[in-house]
Parts: structure tokens; sequence; C-alpha cells
């Protein structure tokens, strides 16, 4: 079964909420991880992945909102983590393209999520735009100075240089439905070219419907278009890649298990 490894299902309530996990469910969609962007928000997503079955959640505080006070250090975000249900620290990163908070704040609060992160022996997932050079050096500089730990770069639209360096370090690389946007040669060309055994899909929903259904709102189901592309422009079937991504989902959020 395909899995959702980045989604936002806290933006569904009520009868929607219900619909959008139903349709994902026939739409094989086994797992989905739903993601955190706020110390506030914790416990929401606990909530959301206690009451489904196919759902999981990560907990952080996105690079949008890294300026809020107080930052939460890292003692708090292991803790924050420490439920059956949670298997993964973020979503994290930095934002240069909307420069929410300031960059500062959000560098720091990055930092902390990564020790968190190997800490509480989790992935950290994280979101990077318009700041690939700095992305790059904050990973290098924490894994030199503390030690390895499991990264995931969600929504991935930054160019090859990146990737590469994350994979070649151990991470992995998760595609959205930018993947199957018209304008998106570039990115399908690093699709192809990653190793098989870095690759995830998500659909970051809300956002980022992808080719058919651009213009809607997003949701889990809409993770098979991802895939058909991605399974298009490696050259093999929509079942292997389904294989290999839920196998990898598997490998990085051990918590799945």
């Amino acid at each position: 079964m395909l899995a959702d490894s980045h989604c936002h299902l806290d933006y569904f309530e009520g009868e929607e909420l219900e619909a959008v996990v139903s349709r994902a469910r026939d739409a094989g969609i086994g797992r989905m991880i739903t993601i955190g962007t706020r110390v506030g928000q914790a416990a929401q997503v606990k909530a959301l992945a206690e009451r489904f079955p196919e759902v999981w959640g990560t907990v952080g505080v996105h690079p949008h909102n890294a300026g809020e006070s107080p930052m939460p250090d890292v003692t708090e975000l292991v803790a924050l983590a420490d439920h059956p249900r949670i298997v993964g620290i973020g979503e994290t990163g930095l934002d240069y393209f909307y420069d929410s908070a300031p960059r500062e704040a959000q560098a720091e609060s990055f930092r902390r999520h990564i020790r968190a992160a190997r800490e509480a022996g989790l992935p950290v997932a994280i979101h990077t735009r318009q700041a690939d050079e700095d992305t790059a050096r904050i990973l290098r500089e924490e894994r030199e100075s503390g030690g390895e730990f499991s990264a995931l770069l969600h929504c991935f639209s930054s160019g090859r240089a990146l990737a590469e360096e994350v994979v070649a370090s151990g991470g992995y690389v998760s595609f959205s439905g930018i993947l199957t946007f018209p304008k998106s040669d570039e990115l399908r060309a690093i699709a192809a070219d990653l190793p098989e055994d870095r690759l995830l899909v998500e659909t970051d929903s809300p956002y980022l419907a992808p080719v058919p259904f651009r213009g809607k709102r997003c949701e889990p189901a809409y993770v098979r278009s991802t895939a058909e592309v991605l399974a298009r422009v490696r050259g093999v079937s929509l079942e292997s890649i389904t294989e290999l991504t839920t196998r990898n989902l598997l490998r990085l959020f051990k918590k799945l298990n």
C-alpha cells in the first residue's frame, strides 16, 4: 500500500476529516503521517494519530513559526515526542522565500530540532525553501559536532546539490505534487537519478494538489498521482514505486513497524 509521508490532517475537521481519511483508505493509502508545525498543536496531532489507525504524527515548529516565543528547547521537543504514535521531529528548517521568522531564529530552531531528533532516535522532517546552502551547512555542522541523525527533505523542490548531499549522508528525499507540474522538468530529472532506497512520496496536503487535481484542496488520496509520475520518470511500474517508497518509509520511520 502507498504511504503519504507528510500531510496536515489538522486542516480538515468533522465530516470532512472523516471523508478525507476514508478516501485515502479507498485509494490504497495505508499510512499517513500528519505533521506538527507548532508546539501548541502537538496535542491535536496526537489525538489525530490515536483516532485513526492509518495515521501517525510528528511534533515540531515550522520555520514560519520559529520566531514565536518561547522557542522550545531540546528537552521539551524530546518530551513531546515521547508518545507511541509520534514517529518524527519537525517539520523544521529554513524558509528564505517567505522569511516569516528572523533567519537567526529559524537556524536556532532548526538546530534544536536536529539535536532533539538525535536524542530521541527519530528522524527530522526538513522544510527548506531558497535556503539550500544554509540548510546543507547546518546539517553538516550538526553532524560533525553531535553525531549522526536521520533526516528527510520533505516536499523537495530545491537544487540537485542539496539532494545529493543529504542522500550521501544517509538522508531521504520526499516528492510532492510539485513533481507532476508541467514546469518541473528539472525536479523530475533529479527524481529519476536519486538512489531508489532514498525516495519517498507525500502530498503536503492541503497544499500542492498534483496533476490532475490542480486547483483542488489536496488530500492524502492524491499521493497516488505523484507516485505514478515518479514511476514514469524512473521507468518502473507503479507497483514497484509503491513497494520501494513504503519500504523506505518503514526504514526511516522505525516506530511505524
